[in-house]
């Protein structure tokens, strides 16, 4: 018998070590912090040209996948970003990797208790508390990401790309441990689930 529990506990750390995280920088994870409002001229995020792409990995494969922005507002003020906040809809969150039953299972499992749990938590928002950096070039920007009702303020950077009192545009690349926001399923026993998941974001915002 004690063979038998150290031969499933060798296993389990072999496949454990096997999980490795999505490529992304990992983002710098605190306590959430207060939301101070921002002095600036406000732009409004375009849904449609604005996109959130999600990656996550298990022993045996990855998957991806996109979370629509619900709504959204920016602040700017002399070329810097300020402040702003997202709405995400996490009630879109779609596997773009399968498709047919298999597509239908993934999508069905990350809505659930498992995972984001969206018919209790159909909503995540992230708020910008501070930005380093202005104009054209790399923004570290930190900000409180609430999903599944756990709020942690996150640090991360992005690469603005255009900004004016008319348009932002920018993106972002960074992981995120799942289990401090309590997403904490492990996967099957032989097929273990990477503790990061990282999130490509592209951010439009107009006048």
């Amino acid at each position: 018998m004690k063979k038998t529990i150290l031969a499933f506990a060798i296993s389990g750390a072999i496949f454990a070590s096997c999980t490795s995280n999505p490529e992304g920088e990992k983002a710098e994870v605190n306590e959430a912090t207060e939301v101070v409002e921002s002095q600036g001229t406000q732009l409004t995020v375009d849904t449609q040209a604005s996109k959130l792409v999600w990656t996550g990995k298990k022993v045996s494969t990855a998957h991806h996948g996109e979370i629509k922005i619900k709504s959204g507002s920016l602040i700017v003020e002399a070329d810097a970003l300020k402040g702003g906040q997202f709405i995400i809809d996490m009630t879109t969150l779609e596997n773009k990797d399968l498709s047919g039953e298999w597509k239908a299972k993934l999508e069905d499992h990350l809505h659930k208790k498992d995972f984001f749990h969206t018919e209790k938590h159909p909503e995540a928002k992230l708020e910008i508390t501070n930005v380093e950096g202005s104009g054209i070039g790399t923004a570290k920007v930190s900000a409180n990401l609430t999903i599944k009702d756990v709020t942690k303020n996150i640090t991360f950077n992005a690469d603005v790309t255009e900004i004016s009192d008319a348009t932002f545009k920018a993106t972002a690349d960074f992981n995120i441990v799942r289990a401090d926001w309590g997403i904490v399923y492990p996967g099957m026993p032989d097929d273990l689930i990477s503790a990061e998941i990282n999130f490509k974001v592209s951010i439009v915002a107009n006048k």
